[in-house]
């Protein structure tokens, strides 16, 4: 889509006297001098599309709007612009906050003003504020997030100087140079401090074809110059005010954005003209209104007359629409977590003899052998892709034994080979999903990050629940292993007793203590075990109270149940000291994690307001020293909060 400068009906010289009328008359908003106007024309594929300013109180007919070129009626279609995307609207604040404003309530009145100027914006004009007085500031970036310029608006201050003609060439830079652009200006006096000239300002303005309405507060004939001759560059008007009519001159620069009327005209393939008067009639409900313009500019708009439809499209760059990209996106990822899922081994039912036998008969045909092949190839990969995993690992035995101790605290099953082929498909799967949910590198590596730590902390997460519930059920276990000797059974019985009637983890650690107590370990050292994987101090002295009475005699009953006790009454007391410091904890946790959750919102929501933080050289400064006081806090309240029993 190519921006098409547009030419307003009147010349300079006329826009420059219905400014200074509009100085000494109060004249109505610039968008509706003569009534209806074209603010704007914008080449489209199918035509051309022209923006259309109402005056207020008229009622359109929507459906009898007409446009012609030269004379030539096109067939035209409208509807009010608020409604429709096609052409991108952008306007701009550009407020004076020197000294001078903040004398006799001007500043407030600007403020009030400016949040009325966009609670009235249409939610499909991207707003952007610009203030200028010692310095040239953006405030807010154009974006179509309005609420953003609420908190902005209360936090002007004033300064000393007034760079009116930097901030103009300012706003007209912010404004960019898609769609219709429009700013207003609101300052009570002439420029003082500006590096550029009041020419500059106007060349910039005239040349940008950007909209601009001046407001001048209290300003007398010569403080109204340089305001006329940078509204007469952007076709516009100036108005000069007191503090008491601003807040309702505003509401009507708003309102004129909210009256337009978006036309839009089709060529057809007979249209071969390069330049034309362009000419509007809407029907309204006190007449007919009339607006036009020229445009030098149709030619690119308008197809070849040779041309047919094929061969317009193909001569158009193909574009994919959006939802193909997520789908392409989603496929990639379903279809990784779909490998992932084939390489975990899966558990082999068990076959009774018949249905072995019935097995191997069947494998005689040849269904039955395409569906070994199959099988033996799966198996094949699936052996090829554990293999390289193990290779990795063995050239870096630590690692190896680390990812086999949390496995094995976690409660998992798979091997260390098997969980790192599913920990790098699930980093790289989380990879991209960031690139497609971001539409950039940056939260691609956020997510390729937290694909890499997160399985990890799973594990941990895991490994420290199902130690909690070791740590839990020890008592009543212990107190069973004491009911059992009592009862006359051994020290191996009672374990088999806890293994038949306990829950997990309790009875799938003690099963394998009788698995390795029948290949030949020593009871007690299987029992030491389990106390290293759980890392539990309590067991480790019920394994030292067992092997001292196996070597002294006693009571093993009597002991077990005094220890059963002890455990007890200090997990008693862990309770109590955890609902103490249940509030502490909290506090940690929230102060800890509010500022980076807070962070990642605005880059999601609003990254342009948050990359001062990582491209101005005092946002880096901040954000290491943020870091590094946010980090020593959270330290030092985990260790206040912190207490071992």
């Amino acid at each position: 889509m190519r921006h098409v400068s547009l030419v307003r009906r009147a010349a300079a010289a006329g826009a420059l006297v219905l400014g200074m009328a509009g100085a000494v008359l109060g004249a109505t908003p610039a968008f509706a001098v003569g009534g209806a106007t074209i603010t704007h024309l914008q080449a489209a594929d199918h035509g051309l599309d022209v923006l259309v300013s109402v005056p207020a109180g008229e009622q359109v007919d929507l459906k009898h709007v007409s446009l012609s070129i030269d004379g030539t009626t096109l067939p035209t279609t409208a509807q009010p612009a608020t409604g429709s995307d096609a052409v991108h609207r952008t306007a701009i604040l550009l407020i004076d906050t020197s000294n001078s404003m903040g004398t006799q309530g001007r500043l407030a009145a600007a403020k009030q003003a400016a949040k009325q100027y966009v609670a009235t914006l249409p939610a499909n004009v991207d707003l952007g504020i610009v203030t200028f007085a010692s310095t040239v500031t953006t405030a807010l970036p154009p974006t179509s997030n309005h609420s953003l310029a609420g908190p902005i608006i209360d936090g002007l201050t004033t300064s000393p100087s007034t760079l009116l003609y930097d901030g103009v060439k300012a706003a007209v830079a912010a404004a960019g140079t898609d769609g219709q652009r429009s700013v207003l200006l609101l300052t009570d006096g002439k420029d003082v401090g500006s590096t550029g000239t009041l020419a500059d300002a106007v060349s910039a303005v005239k040349n940008a074809g950007v909209l601009l309405d001046a407001v001048g507060l209290h300003e007398n004939a010569a403080g109204l110059s340089d305001l006329t001759a940078l509204a007469g560059a952007g076709q516009g008007v100036v108005l000069n005010e007191n503090t008491s009519a601003l807040q309702q001159r505003f509401v009507s620069e708003a309102s004129v954005l909210a009256r337009q009327v978006l036309v839009t005209a089709q060529f057809p393939s007979s249209f071969t003209e390069t330049a034309g008067q362009v000419t509007v009639s809407l029907p309204s409900s006190t007449g007919s209104l009339t607006a036009s313009a020229v445009d030098t500019s149709l030619q690119a708009a308008a197809p070849p007359a040779s041309s047919t439809p094929a061969a317009a499209a193909a001569g158009r760059p193909s574009t994919l629409p959006g939802w193909v990209v997520y789908a392409g996106a989603g496929a990639i990822g379903v279809g990784v977590l779909a490998l992932l899922l084939a390489l975990i081994p899966k558990p082999k039912d068990k076959l009774s003899p018949e249905e072995r036998v019935a097995s191997y008969a069947a494998a005689t045909s040849r269904a039955r052998s395409r569906s070994h092949r199959a099988e033996a190839e799966s198996e094949d990969a699936l052996a090829t892709a554990k293999s390289a995993a193990a290779g990795v690992l063995r050239r870096n035995a630590s690692l190896e034994a680390r990812i086999a101790a949390r496995l094995e605290g976690a409660g998992s099953e798979l091997k260390p080979a098997e969980w790192l082929l599913l920990h790098v498909g699930i980093a790289f799967l989380a990879g991209v999903v960031g690139l497609v949910v971001g539409h950039g590198i940056g939260l691609g590596i956020a997510f390729l990050a937290l694909g890499i730590v997160g399985p990890w902390f799973y594990l941990g997460f895991k490994k420290g629940r199902r130690r909690k519930a070791f740590a839990e059920m020890l008592p009543d276990t212990l107190q069973l292993m004491s009911g059992s000797l009592a009862a006359g059974l051994s020290l191996a019985q009672s374990v088999d007793a806890v293994v038949r009637e306990g829950s997990d983890p309790i009875a799938s650690e003690f099963r394998r203590v009788m698995v390795e107590a029948r290949l030949g370990v020593n009871l007690e050292d299987a029992l030491e075990g389990i106390s290293e994987r759980f890392d539990s101090d309590d067991f480790r002295w019920v394994v030292m109270a067992i092997r001292i009475q196996r070597q002294v005699g006693g009571n093993l009953a009597e002991l077990l149940d005094t220890v059963a006790a002890t455990m007890r009454e200090r997990q008693y007391l862990r309770r109590q000291v955890a609902s103490l410091a249940a509030e502490g904890k909290m506090s940690a946790w929230v102060i800890g994690a509010l500022p980076p959750l807070f962070m990642g919102y605005l880059l999601l929501t609003n990254p342009t307001y948050i990359d001062p933080l990582f491209t101005d050289p005092r946002g880096l400064i901040m954000l290491f020293f943020g870091v590094g006081l946010l980090g020593v806090g959270v330290f030092w309240m985990s260790r206040l909060v912190k207490v071992d029993v």
